[in-house]
C-alpha cells in the first residue's frame, strides 16, 4: 500500500511539473514559417502567397540582398514580416558548394559578423531586437561551438537551428532560446509531409518551426503547389492554429512559460 502511494505521490508531482502552453485566442498549437537565405522565389513566390492567406513570416536575410531587392524587403518589413539576421556571408562548413567556411571563422569572427549585419538590418526597418538562424544550421566556427558567445555578447535575442520532422517544442520550461530547433526541409518536400508535421505538432499542443529555402525555384525547393497546400491547410485551421513570425512567438512563450494554463 506504501508503494502504490508513493508511486501516485511521483506520478502527480510529475504530472504537476508538466504544464503545457497556453496558445492565444484557445488556440491548440503555433507554427512558425521561416524562409532563409533572401532568396528571389520568396520575394516571387512566398510572399505573395502568405499575403492572399493573411499569415505573416520570418525571413533570414544575408548581405545578398542588393539595391532592387531592398525596397521590397524593407516594405515587408513594414506590413509586420520580420527581417531575422542569417550573416553578412553564410560561412558553412567546408564543401564544394560553400564559397565561405565557417572552420576559418573564430567565435569572435562569427559574433562580429552578426553584430555588423544586425546594422544592416536595422538601416532596412529601424528594429534593434533581432532573431538569428545559424547558417546551415551549424552552430560551429572554427571547429568550436560559439552559442555562448553569441549568449555573452547578447547580439540576438532568439535563434533558430535545425532538425528534422520530430523537431516540435513542448518542452517550454527547458528551452534554450539560442538553440530553437526548426524542421528543416529537403528538396521536394511535399505538401502532405508538411501537413503532418502540422498535425503532429497540433496533437502535441506545441510549437513547430518550418525551415524553407527556395519556393517554386532556387535550391532546397519547396514547389509553389507544395507550399500553398500548407498554407490552405493552416487557413482552413486558423480556429486552432496560431501563424506568427519567430520572434512573436518566442516573446510569448518566455512572457507566458511556467504561467498556469
Amino acid at each position: 500500500m506504501k508503494t502504490i502511494l508513493l508511486l501516485l505521490g511521483l506520478f502527480a508531482c510529475c504530472g504537476a511539473g508538466a504544464q503545457s502552453m497556453t496558445w492565444p485566442d484557445h488556440k491548440q498549437a503555433t507554427i512558425v514559417l521561416t524562409y532563409d537565405d533572401a532568396l528571389q522565389s520568396q520575394l516571387d513566390t512566398a510572399v505573395p502567397q502568405l499575403k492572399h492567406a493573411g499569415f505573416k513570416a520570418t525571413f533570414f536575410l544575408t548581405s545578398d540582398i542588393d539595391y532592387i531587392t531592398m525596397p521590397r524587403w524593407r516594405k515587408l518589413a513594414r506590413e509586420g514580416f520580420e527581417l531575422g539576421n542569417h550573416t553578412l556571408y553564410h560561412p558553412c562548413p567546408p564543401s564544394p558548394d560553400n564559397s565561405v567556411s565557417s572552420a576559418d571563422y573564430t567565435a569572435h569572427q562569427m559574433v562580429w559578423e552578426i553584430e555588423v549585419m544586425n546594422k544592416f538590418l536595422f538601416a532596412l526597418d529601424g528594429n534593434t531586437d533581432r532573431t538569428y538562424a545559424y547558417p546551415c544550421a551549424e552552430t560551429m566556427a572554427g571547429g568550436k561551438d560559439y552559442v555562448d558567445s553569441l549568449r555573452a555578447y547578447r547580439s540576438v535575442k532568439y535563434a533558430r537551428v535545425g532538425g528534422d520532422n520530430t523537431a516540435i517544442i513542448t518542452d517550454f520550461t527547458h528551452l534554450d532560446t539560442l538553440r530553437i530547433p526548426s524542421f528543416g526541409l529537403d528538396q521536394g518536400t511535399s505538401g502532405d509531409a508538411l501537413i503532418a508535421y502540422v498535425k503532429n505538432v497540433v496533437a502535441k499542443g506545441g510549437l513547430g518551426v518550418i525551415m524553407f529555402h527556395g519556393i517554386g525555384g532556387d535550391y532546397i525547393t519547396t514547389s509553389s503547389a507544395a507550399h500553398q497546400q500548407l498554407l490552405d491547410y493552416l487557413q482552413s485551421n486558423k480556429k486552432t492554429i496560431w501563424v506568427t513570425t519567430f520572434q512573436q512567438a518566442m516573446d510569448y512563450v518566455m512572457k507566458n512559460r511556467g504561467a498556469t494554463p
